[in-house]
């Protein structure tokens, strides 16, 4: 994991925690003073809505614990490696495209970071540039040639 998104992995924790978790409090003691709980609706989404919460803040502090932060200073840019931006140029239609590959609980597509075990991120990395690779995707066999490798 880059030390961005263990930094954002633990403002997110810390969020959840002082903020989220106090709410759903608050729902519950004022779901439970309604009365019946048996019959009280409101009681048992609140209670619900804790035990998702609690969950998720559950599931990242175990991702947090068990995360290795990449020391950024022994990457390089001969060939492809997790943290790389990789610039690739599908061979079939000429169409470029541009990925940083970085740990699976970082990916988001909408800022062009692929996780590490994605098939494109899987059949990139370990190559060099000018290399044409082929790789296996689920619309089949795909060739693409590594352009640019930077950080």
């Amino acid at each position: 994991m880059t030390k961005e998104g263990y930094k954002k992995k633990m403002e997110e924790i810390a969020y959840l925690e002082s903020v989220k978790r106090p709410e759903i409090s608050r729902a519950i003691a004022e779901a439970r003073d309604k009365g019946d709980l048996s019959e009280n609706s409101e009681y048992d989404a609140a209670k619900e809505a804790q035990g998702l919460l609690e969950m998720k803040i559950a599931q990242l502090k175990d991702l947090v614990a068990s995360c290795r932060i990449i020391d950024e200073s022994n990457l390089n840019n001969e060939e492809v490696q997790i943290l790389n931006c990789v610039k690739i140029k599908n061979v079939a239609n000429g169409m470029t495209m541009e990925y940083t590959i970085v740990a699976d609980s970082e990916a988001n597509l909408k800022e062009k970071k692929i996780g590490s075990s994605t098939p494109i991120a899987q059949g990139l990395l370990g190559h060099k540039l000018g290399e044409i690779v082929e790789i296996k995707v689920p619309a089949g066999l795909m060739k693409f040639e590594i352009v640019q490798i930077t950080f």
